[in-house]
């Protein structure tokens, strides 16, 4: 991938960029009437999560210089950027798979009244960046977008925080750019799952249809039940809404096909290359990533530090965020968690 040099564009909060002209940036920044980033989808307006109302309303977008089709541009990537800069290196916050920065809403402000400088960004394909341009969305892609967005915006080394899969973009990122990475965070890690598999075969047409599944409204609440432990009907309903909001951008689709093509995350090897130290935080009623492969993945990096959150399921940092705020917030300040 080339870097792009030179100073990008000035965007403040009420830039609207064309879309008609090559090397334009594609946004549209203004907040609407609401206090919601006009770029969000409009059915943002219907949930009643207060918490993910509030970091709705702070998500921008940042110019982040990236290839795509073999020539210099740049992307307009969504993230949640702090509000104050701290003295310890910056706290950088991904997202499970298919997700979204606004996983974070309960937590995230938390780890801000610890003190914390935090970044939620949205990784490449997902979330609510600008995509109109189709980049290539394959695991390749997603680091070297998160390195050009660290390099471009954060510019200290970072403690970088993974759930879920977002575990393995975090293994993925850390070993390539092992000075972007000062300590890893691992959440239910999702970090033994050998890419997409067959899905990365299969013809184009028959992904598509595949994809369309993954923002069914069904598929996802059985998602969030089965995530979340003893969550009410009411809360997953709206929660479900959370969950797939991204999933109303009109590229969504093709960012999706794109990284299933690609083969998807596969770090098995790449564990035993981790540099950095680590905390492993698991949920106790995890019924998606069981204790046991927890349990390997510490014994693959023996100098981490492993704890369990009681009475949690997948989704910890949503369900229990208090007690993963704290964990975090030990964890750099150099204590045993």
């Amino acid at each position: 991938m080339a870097l792009v040099l030179g100073r990008p564009p000035a965007v403040g909060p009420r830039t609207v960029a064309k879309r008609a002209r090559p090397g334009r940036l594609a946004a549209s920044l203004a907040p609407t009437g609401n206090g919601f980033p006009s770029f969000l989808p409009t059915e943002v307006e219907k949930i009643k999560d207060p918490f993910a109302r509030r970091l709705a309303r702070r998500i921008e977008r940042v110019p982040v210089p990236v290839q795509i089709e073999s020539s210099d541009g740049w992307i307009m990537s969504s993230c949640v950027k702090p509000l104050i800069r701290s003295e310890n290196n910056p706290v950088v916050l991904l997202h499970c798979f298919d997700s979204s920065c606004l996983e974070w809403r309960r937590a995230y402000p938390l780890l801000e009244e610890a003190g914390l400088e935090v970044w939620a960004v949205d990784v490449l394909g997902w979330g609510f960046s600008d995509l109109e341009k189709r980049p290539p969305c394959g695991v390749s892609s997603k680091r070297h977008h998160l390195y050009q967005l660290w390099k471009s915006h954060i510019r200290k080394p970072m403690v970088l925080v993974g759930p879920s899969l977002g575990a393995a973009a975090a293994i993925d990122f850390a070993v390539s750019h092992s000075e972007a990475v000062e300590k890893l965070v691992l959440i239910n890690g999702c970090v033994y799952e050998e890419g997409t598999g067959h899905l990365a075969k299969l013809p184009k047409l028959i992904a598509y249809a595949g994809v369309s599944l993954l923002k069914s409204t069904p598929l996802r609440f059985y998602a969030n039940m089965l995530a979340f432990n003893g969550i009410s009907l009411a809360t997953c309903c709206d929660w479900t809404n959370v969950g797939r909001l991204h999933c109303l951008l009109p590229w969504w689709k093709d960012a999706s096909v794109s990284f299933m093509r690609s083969g998807g995350y596969n770090v098995v090897d790449q564990i035993k290359e981790v540099k950095q130290k680590v905390l492993i935080v698991y949920g106790e009623r995890d019924r998606i990533i069981t204790k046991k492969l927890q349990v390997r993945l510490h014994c693959e990096l023996p100098s981490a530090i492993i704890r369990q959150v009681p009475d949690c399921g997948h989704l910890l940092h949503v369900e229990k965020p208090n007690a993963i705020a704290n964990l975090i917030a030990d964890f750099i300040r150099g204590s045993n968690c």
